[in-house]
């Protein structure tokens, strides 16, 4: 066992790991060991459209899967997380989307003091390197680029028009001073390459003296002296290693892992911890609680008009032209983002807000993110914040053990009217005027469903989840609360935990944005209690 003393540790290397090793050691003063279980690359992660090839394989993705239940019917609902540097930022879809700043006045209003929108904006400012929009609201010198997506054609032309049509207008910047409306996807892409944490925070920090970073290095419990957390314990090439934290240690391991880790450690409910006999260091109710996630139903158009889909576009030799326009110009169906164009919608009115949200694919999908042989259209949509709460617990008292993964879907009686409400926005756009040279034709859910209890049932046995897990280490200062509004773990010294955990409700959104902001928001925290 070799013995290393650090002045942090950050257990994780994901969206906001990378952020805290970057941001930590940019002073020269302390030093930090970054531990991630994952390798350091793929040669798929540079690629955009390489998460289609990543969203199922082993070797970038920890795989996960939820347990069966009557809201999934019955069904384990795949739920990938990035086992590389960069964690999910690196096989993720990289839509880049904050949230309203309803989610994190939210937040605020809950009790956590510090996570309102007008002081988490300074934080999402400082990390993003982004062109458009207002400076009021968007950051240009951050290391993350972010783009406006460059892709045009009477495909996407149709689809904004079509919007108009039954009251969506377009908003060229869902992330500027209002989310409503209809836009070309934001996308963590420049020149054709994915700007994953592990690109845009670790690559710069790797030559620093102070920073070391561990691949391959799987965690497998903190360790304690009384109440303070004073190290880890992880194991790296089948040698066991134990690390010592003169100052903290920081659990940025995402919202599945997190929270496992923290059973592993012995805190969380005593009684599931006693069921796998592990020994009680401190009892916490809420670890494991609150998940949430967004659940979202595929609609599929089969399209009769040819040419304008990527299932033509990209069949047999034409794929040839598709590498070609990528190899030159980084665009093309290998420079996409998981979905090109996104739509933020109210259901009813009375609403200050977007409760649900759109996104198109321009292909028909089979098999995940595959091309289907016929030329269609995907429609994902789901509500935007989620009530329905599930939970994430080990199964067994070993690190390399996949947690139970409940999610609980449509538990909320509002998710599953929200649901069904989106869907019809869906049918109304795609039926819309400007969208009839297309010859579309409805083939899932199929446009002679409409009772609402078989749609959904239908969502219950089709729908997929946003791969947006969060809340399992929820912030806030209530029973279930498992950090503070600092990100200290309740009643423990030396530890906190940044990541989608602590979120305490979802963001109206794709979660990468939020996350990265949580490990700026957290670096900051952590060295002003340095000072």
């Amino acid at each position: 066992m070799e013995n290393q003393t650090y002045d942090y540790i950050v257990v994780g290397a994901g969206s906001a790991g990378s952020v805290l090793a970057n941001r930590l050691t940019a002073s020269g003063r302390h030093r930090v060991l970054l531990l991630e279980a994952g390798r350091p690359s793929h040669p798929w992660s540079r690629v955009p459209v390489g998460f289609a090839r990543l969203i199922d394989n082993p070797a970038a993705n920890w795989l996960y899967q939820s347990e069966p239940e009557e809201s999934t019917g019955q069904r384990n609902i795949p739920v990938p997380r990035g086992k590389l540097l960069g964690g999910s930022s690196a096989i993720n879809g990289m839509v880049f989307v904050r949230g309203q700043a309803q989610d994190f006045d939210t937040w605020a209003q809950l009790g956590n003091r510090g996570w309102s929108y007008r002081d988490v904006l300074p934080f999402f400012k400082g990390m993003e390197n982004y062109g458009g929009g207002e400076d009021e609201f968007r950051g240009r010198d951050g290391p993350l680029k972010v783009t406006d997506l460059d892709e045009h054609g009477p495909l996407y032309e149709a689809m904004i028009a079509a919007a108009k049509e039954v009251g969506i207008e377009h908003n060229p910047d869902y992330n500027g001073a209002v989310q409503d409306g209809i836009s070309m996807t934001q996308a963590t892409i420049s020149k054709g390459r994915r700007m994953s944490t592990a690109h845009c925070y670790l690559d710069p920090a790797r030559g620093r003296s102070n920073l070391r970073i561990e691949t391959g290095a799987l965690t497998e419990a903190l360790v304690f002296e009384g109440t303070r957390c004073v190290g880890v314990r992880y194991s790296l090439g089948g040698v066991s290693n134990e690390a010592r934290a003169g100052r903290e240690v920081i659990v940025s391991a995402g919202a599945v892992n997190s929270p496992q880790l923290l059973e592993l450690s012995g805190i969380g409910q005593p009684e599931h911890l006693g069921e796998h006999g592990i020994t009680v260091q401190h009892a916490l109710p809420g670890v494991g609680e609150n998940l949430r996630d967004h659940y979202a139903p595929r609609m599929l158009w089969e399209v009769a008009a040819p040419g304008l889909t990527y299932n033509d576009k990209a069949r047999g030799v034409r794929m040839v032209w598709q590498a070609l326009r990528y190899a030159v110009k980084g665009v093309g169906l290998l420079g996409l983002p998981a979905s090109p164009i996104r739509a933020y919608v109210r259901t009813r009115s009375g609403l200050t807000s977007p409760d649900a949200g759109i996104s198109m694919i321009p292909f028909l999908v089979k098999d995940g993110y595959k091309l289907a042989d016929k030329s269609g259209l995907t429609m994902i949509t789901h509500p935007l914040r989620s009530e329905s709460k599930g939970s994430i617990h080990i199964a067994a008292a070993d690190a390399k053990a996949p947690p139970a993964i409940r999610f609980n879907f449509l538990s909320a009686e509002l998710d599953g009217q929200i649901t069904l409400a989106a869907m019809d926005i869906v049918r109304r756009i795609m039926n819309a005027p400007a969208m009839a040279f297309l010859g579309g034709r409805e083939t899932a859910p199929g446009a002679t469903m409409q009772a609402e209890d078989e749609l959904l049932d239908w969502v219950r046995q089709n729908a997929e989840t946003t791969y947006h897990p969060v809340g399992t280490c929820k912030m806030g200062d209530d029973t279930m609360a498992v950090v503070d509004d600092q990100l200290r773990v309740h009643g423990l010294t030396g530890l906190r935990v940044a990541d989608a955990s602590i979120m305490p409700t979802l963001t109206s959104g794709n979660t990468n944005a939020p996350s990265i902001m949580i490990g700026e928001k957290a670096s900051a925290m952590v060295l002003e209690s340095a000072a």
